[in-house]
């Protein structure tokens, strides 16, 4: 029952190219960046990353996206990301740009063992229809397009149907953690973490405080350790290293 792993290098160690990674976070909140570093270090490549976004400022996923570690994205933001865009436009990236609440449920069907649901979001428009480009060819045409997907009524309403998503990894980012993979995570930082936790067959979780079994209140665990296979305690200098997208001042 005990998950501990002595390091960030010993909790990715089994994964290879090619692998998927379900990764928790949004921008810089909630971003497990360890785990993220010890897969830049391991050297793998091709790696198909589910993730609302692909980082920022060359933290998080930027720094597997700028070394072109990542070959394929499924996430429904690019926002600041100069490097993201341009490896998708120039079509170094393959990537499936879907709403995020369809995003968030997705990940959490595949998790909960759904294989997929019906949703409203996004009939009518290219999400259901098809066509969206998954990836340019380089020279500003479309190599490959989302496929159709089905649409179906219920009570006079048109809903698409959205497949659950499952990953060979899942990555998180957790405030406290137990020794048998219960997770807490603190404000903002429980937006898509416990989502992608869920979506992993493998899902390690980064903590910046390990306590010892019973030291949480089952009422306040936001994911059971069940989801979990692996979990890394942070250091002080690991747990204060939060980084901040844009500043803002108030007079």
């Amino acid at each position: 029952m005990d998950k501990v792993v002595a390091t960030a290098a010993d909790a990715v160690a089994d994964a290879g190219d090619g692998a998927s990674f379900a990764v928790g976070g949004f921008g810089l909140s909630g971003v497990p960046g360890e785990l993220i570093r010890a897969l830049h270090t391991a050297g793998v490549t091709e790696l198909h990353v589910v993730s609302n976004n692909c980082g920022a400022m060359d933290s998080g996923l930027a720094v597997l996206l700028s070394a072109g570690r990542i070959a394929r994205v499924t996430g429904s933001y690019i926002g600041a990301n100069k490097e993201f865009a341009r490896q998708y436009l120039g079509g170094e990236l393959e990537v499936e740009m879907i709403p995020q609440g369809t995003l968030a449920e997705r990940l959490r069907a595949g998790g909960a063992g759904i294989p997929a649901f019906y949703t409203p979001a996004g009939v009518g428009t290219q999400v259901a229809d098809g066509g969206l480009p998954w990836r340019y060819d380089g020279a500003g045409g479309v190599q490959v397009a989302s496929p159709p997907k089905e649409v179906r009524a219920f009570d006079g309403t048109e809903y698409v149907l959205e497949h659950g998503i499952r990953t060979d990894f899942a990555l998180v980012r957790a405030a406290r953690g137990d020794r048998h993979g219960n997770l807490v995570f603190a404000k903002s930082a429980r937006n898509f973490n416990p989502l992608a936790a869920m979506a992993g067959r493998v899902t390690i979780a980064e903590v910046e405080e390990l306590v010892e079994p019973g030291a949480l209140d089952p009422d306040e665990v936001h994911l059971p350790g069940i989801f979990v296979q692996r979990v890394l305690a942070l250091t002080p200098e690991q747990a204060a290293d939060k980084g901040i997208e844009k500043r803002t001042v108030s007079n």
